[in-house]
């Protein structure tokens, strides 16, 4: 299945706390780290939910 790099790039600061909690969610600490997930329709909601405050990038599909 594919992955996903998801790199935090913006500051949740003045955005709502769902949004917050759906950065913590994704295992986003601290601005500029880079997690990488498993690609699924779940992953995706959670991503578009949060698309102005992420970048994301296609992994390595294994």
């Amino acid at each position: 299945m594919a992955t996903v790099d998801i790199t935090w790039r913006k500051s949740a600061i003045g955005y709502n706390r769902d949004q917050k909690d759906t950065i913590r969610k994704l295992g986003l600490r601290r601005l500029n780290q880079t997690v990488s997930h498993e690609d699924s329709p779940a992953l995706r909601g959670m991503l578009g939910k949060v698309q102005h405050l992420i970048d994301v990038r296609e992994g390595d599909s294994k």
